[in-house]
């Protein structure tokens, strides 16, 4: 753990006491599966892993590999063929199910993960799918804890310190938190004793995260790679930022929520402040522009609608996503070329880089903002934002928010 003083905190983890690779002996990975002693199979596979159509919302078929583990008797070889061949040998034998704890950070992970795998158990088999959707939980859960890349300065800088080779040290802040929906269908460990927080329903946290947390990155990321910063710690330490980030979370994203059990909101939001502070982190600006298409959908624009549903501030929000269609054009403000990593990359800077003749054409991406560019509130709003991107800098649109409230 790195905290804000520069102190290293190591911790060798003990509960690793044995690592199976599925490619190199999928046999033996199902096996254990099948194992009475395996009562939660957890997943960390990120949001793609589960094969959820974006338009849909439904389990899709057509991702890869799914055709050949639907071949009766073909090894597994995705996480859809394993768990399910698992929980038909469960089945078969009389063994009670395992759970199926997702860790993932999607809205519902547990019911995203519930769609995915007893959609798969259909097309295996009608009736290891009723089975399935009978005894399999799949609890919802939520995890925080910013936890960068690993990079080779960590590595030697782990060397140095503690005189350890390790080839892939986890870094992270000493900040965690684990919620957990308390619905398993095989018993549980006292994970209480852990640390975490089990709870009967994950949806208050999971939104406090979502809309606090994941759309701040946005909030600081964009207008921060613009105004030349690169590590976030940078973005945050600048008082103009982080007076931008406050006004995000407590103006806009806050109203947009539920009372969360057992966390003061406005506490958690300078808590906040304080973990994209930390030095040591050394989170890149780059990493958390990455993936805009998917991430703004679901962590910014659902304040976006509660905000102008209620008649309630949207100013902050216009700025955020006039920062990104600002910065898909390509370029900085001292014209150096920006690397935009997306996969809808092309469509977004074509489209930026037409907005100086017509400034809502990075809004007409429907697929992504829907129908936000037909509300004239916003568009307003964020038109002119835009424009004092285009006539000056980030620093001086934020300055000129700031003046506006």
């Amino acid at each position: 753990m790195k905290h804000p003083d520069g102190t290293w905190e190591p911790r060798v983890i003990g509960s690793v006491i044995e690592h199976l690779f599925a490619p190199d002996d999928p046999a033996a990975v199902l096996d254990r599966l099948c194992s009475r002693e395996i009562r939660i199979v957890s997943l960390t596979i990120t949001e793609g892993g589960y094969g959820i159509h974006r338009v849909t919302g439904k389990f899709d078929p057509a991702i890869a590999g799914v055709t050949a583990d639907l071949r009766p008797g073909s090894p597994p070889s995705t996480v859809f063929g394993f768990v399910t061949q698992a929980l038909e040998r469960r089945r078969q034998a009389g063994t009670p199910p395992f759970t199926v704890v997702s860790r993932d950070n999607i809205q519902g992970n547990g019911d995203v993960a519930s769609e995915a795998f007893t959609s798969f158990a259909d097309l295996v088999s009608p009736e290891l799918a009723s089975w399935a959707g009978d005894t399999v939980h799949f609890p919802n859960s939520m995890v925080d804890r910013i936890t960068p890349a690993t990079t080779a300065r960590d590595r030697a800088e782990v060397a140095a310190r503690f005189g350890i080779q390790d080839g892939w040290p986890v870094l992270c802040e000493p900040f965690a938190q684990w919620i957990l929906e308390d619905n398993f269908s095989f018993g549980r460990p006292p994970l209480q004793d852990a640390g975490v927080q089990l709870v009967a329903d994950v949806t208050p946290y999971e939104l406090m995260k979502l809309r606090l947390l994941n759309a701040s990155h946005q909030a600081l990321c964009y207008a921060g790679y613009l105004a030349g910063y690169r590590l976030v710690h940078e973005v945050v330490r600048d008082p103009l930022f982080a007076t931008f980030l406050l006004g995000y979370m407590t103006e806009e994203a806050m109203p947009t929520l539920r009372p969360v059990p057992g966390i003061d909101l406005h506490s958690y939001t300078h808590e906040l402040v304080d973990r994209f502070s930390n030095p040591e982190v050394r989170d890149t600006v780059a990493r958390l522009c990455a993936g805009g298409s998917d991430l703004i959908p679901k962590f910014l624009l659902p304040v976006v609608r509660h905000q102008l549903q209620a008649g309630g501030n949207i100013r902050h929000c216009a700025a955020v996503i006039a920062c990104w269609a600002r910065y898909a054009e390509g370029t900085d403000e001292d014209g150096a070329p920006i690397d935009v990593v997306d996969h809808l990359k092309d469509r977004l800077v074509a489209s930026a880089r037409q907005q100086r003749t017509n400034p809502t054409s990075f809004l007409e991406n429907r697929d992504i903002f829907s129908d936000l560019v037909d509300n004239p509130r916003f568009t307003t709003t964020y038109v002119e934002i835009l424009a004092s991107l285009h006539q000056s800098v980030a620093r001086a649109t934020l300055l000129a928010l700031a003046s506006h409230r």
